[in-house]
């Protein structure tokens, strides 16, 4: 996970198998916890609405991405950000935000890449399946702050470009990682995303997420909604 975003998140690092998020929210603003109180996943994907998906009006372009970034001085956009956060040896980072050198370890697979050029960052939950579970009803600044979402350490992750193109816009009824170690995070922190974002699931992906409920029966959820 990225060392920069976890560092403000401490429940997370202690609990592998944990999702959390972090950003403000009316909810906490009327007086309730900042974070919600770590959750068994079997209780947390109960908390998703069920839905049917309306795919209607789609385009990628509506969501956009990338935005410069936390730091709108350094050259480097949202995806760079996170590339740079999350690298296991930092590279070396030169005028633009070029980066050469350095290593990551991509979760989705295991595979440790070397060149920053092989890494996509991925939207946990892909963009077109936002869009299906509630985006579609967004304004441009939400749909923009999601795709940028770097408050939450879960939202955006650093992958190997083969296993994004894998994942494309599918859910967890579709398509898990090839690495079979994290299909209880994977699963914690695609409910952790859909609960900070009140995204709803359709009935094929809820029987997924209960089914590996099932199988992970220590995986808690801990998220924050989004404002």
């Amino acid at each position: 996970m990225p060392a920069l975003a976890l560092a403000a998140l401490p429940l997370l690092a202690t609990s592998p198998a944990s999702a959390q998020a972090a950003a403000p929210s009316a909810f906490e603003a009327a007086g309730a916890p900042a974070l919600r109180a770590p959750l068994p996943l079997f209780e947390a994907v109960n908390l998703i609405p069920v839905a049917v998906e309306q795919r209607e009006g789609y385009k990628r372009d509506l969501y956009k991405h990338w935005n410069r970034g936390l730091n709108a001085t350094d050259g480097c956009d949202t995806r760079k950000e996170v590339i740079l956060s999350e690298a296991v040896e930092g590279p070396e980072v030169a005028a633009g935000c070029r980066l050469s050198g350095g290593s990551w370890l991509s979760p989705y697979d295991g595979v440790t890449v070397t060149d920053a050029a092989g890494l996509d960052v991925d939207h946990m939950v892909p963009l077109a399946e936002v869009h299906d579970s509630g985006g579609y009803a967004w304004d441009a600044k939400r749909r923009e702050a999601y795709a940028n979402d770097q408050a939450s350490p879960l939202t955006l992750t650093a992958v190997t470009a083969k296993s994004n193109r894998s994942k494309a816009d599918k859910d967890p009824a579709q398509w898990l990682p090839p690495a079979g170690s994290y299909h209880c995070q994977y699963a914690a922190e695609w409910v952790a995303t859909k609960l900070r974002w009140d995204l709803a699931a359709d009935e094929a992906e809820r029987e997924a997420l209960l089914g590996l409920a099932e199988d992970c029966p220590d995986t808690t959820v801990v998220y924050e909604r989004a404002l």
